[in-house]
């Protein structure tokens, strides 16, 4: 787990703001969860044979003897307060979330034991344009970002549970036949959850997989259909995809579409951005039979990203526009007034009014550390006069003495210009 330092969360604050952006424009509300749920609910949701559930969740028996869990994810969250408050049967809704998530895995590059998502979720909505108007969107959120040419889409379908049985049923009565042949993950997954070994990255697994039964044969009608329609959504709309017949998501609620949203910019190849389809969840956790699909993005990754591509834009950045020297103590009170005139008439102009004292030669080093443009500088004088002197500080312009009236607009013409 790590900290976030004020140098870097402006850029955090781009990333948030840039996605709830996108994210309003297609009419999602955001919905908060807390971080604690029942530790029942992830088993149910998740699976109790899965990665998450069986080795990498934070679980704990609080002073009463309950289980709670630190959400590993946010989509069972979202379901458990959708049908606590009635926002789910019979209704649509489109959410979004963002917060921290708890996993005790592996440290690996972009990801940490604490690391936070955002998440989409869609409910009541049963056909493939919600699935195709999420990954059209998301495509529109990494266009908006500059990473277009950094992100390709693969999807598959798994199918209905029942066409979902069937084919694990063939996968397993190929594979005994190599067992002894598998990764030793494998061979665990091979009684437990199967389809995961269509994950697999080894690569003695991957050439036995080559000749597997292909999911693809196995699909039911109606989700061969969903899926046709799908791929000719995403053609239409000009977003550029690979079905990939072995994308299998790590949690047990998905059915029918899956996706994931692939980089190799990072140094290796990493999601970015994966979800699909889970309609029998909502049922599964108490409620009334409701059609979902949803994703869920990585923000330390997609940090990582716009760092290591340069696609942070310059304007990004924590520190203020303006350092507001002060000659003396008397000239004090006068300063902060100005400060809160220039914060009124500008509002998007950063202001840091120095405090604590100190001669001039002291305030002028901390207004240069700050990474201010432009130094005010207020003194006794000055204030008699009714006037500031400006003085930039990252460029070769002369210091000006002007008229407080005449503030304003010389602030907003300089800051138009750079």
């Amino acid at each position: 787990m790590n900290d976030i330092l004020p140098g870097q969360t402006a850029v955090w604050r781009y990333l948030e703001d840039t996605v709830r952006s996108v994210l309003d424009r297609y009419g999602f509300q955001e919905i908060r969860t807390p971080i604690l749920e029942q530790t029942e609910l992830f088993c149910r949701s998740i699976g109790e044979v899965t990665d998450i559930v069986e080795k990498e969740m934070y679980t704990f028996a609080d002073r009463n003897g309950d289980s709670l869990t630190l959400r590993p994810e946010g989509t069972a969250s979202c379901v458990r307060a959708g049908e606590e408050h009635g926002l789910l049967y019979n209704q649509t809704q489109r959410l979004w979330y963002r917060g921290p998530m708890f996993r005790h895995e592996r440290p690996q590059k972009g990801r940490y034991r604490q690391f936070h998502q955002i998440g989409v979720e869609c409910f009541g909505l049963r056909g493939p344009d919600i699935d195709a108007e999420l990954l059209i969107m998301t495509a529109r959120l990494w266009q908006r970002l500059g990473l277009s040419d950094h992100a390709r889409l693969e999807i598959n379908s798994l199918g209905t549970p029942d066409a979902r049985r069937a084919y694990r049923d063939a996968l397993v009565g190929y594979l005994e036949g190599f067992r002894s042949d598998l990764d030793l993950d494998s061979q665990k997954r091979l009684d437990s959850n199967p389809l995961r070994i269509l994950d697999s990255k080894d690569g003695a697994t991957r050439e036995i997989l080559a000749n597997a039964p292909s999911l693809s044969d196995y699909l039911d009608e109606e989700s061969r259909a969903d899926f046709q329609r799908l791929q000719q959504l995403l053609t239409d709309a000009g977003v550029p995809f690979t079905v990939n017949p072995k994308l299998v998501r790590g949690l047990d609620y998905y059915s029918k579409t899956v996706f994931e949203w692939i980089t190799e910019s990072l140094g290796s190849q990493g999601t970015l951005c994966a979800g699909g389809r889970y309609d029998g969840l909502v049922e599964q956790l108490g409620g009334k039979s409701t059609p979902a699909v949803g994703f869920a993005m990585g923000l330390e990754r997609l940090i990582l990203m716009l760092e290591a591509l340069d696609k942070v834009p310059a304007s990004v950045k924590d520190s203020p526009d303006i350092y507001l020297v002060v000659g003396s103590e008397e000239a004090q009170s006068a300063a902060f007034q100005l400060a809160e005139q220039i914060r009124d008439a500008l509002p998007d102009i950063r202001v840091l009014s120095h405090c604590g004292g100190g001669s001039f030669k002291s305030q002028f080093k901390r207004a240069d550390r700050s990474g201010a443009s432009v130094a005010l500088i207020l003194g006794d004088d000055e204030v008699a006069s009714g006037t500031v002197v400006m003085k930039p500080l990252r460029s070769d312009k002369e210091q000006v003495s002007l008229k407080q009236s005449d503030l304003e607009r010389t602030l907003s013409n300089y800051f138009s210009d750079i």
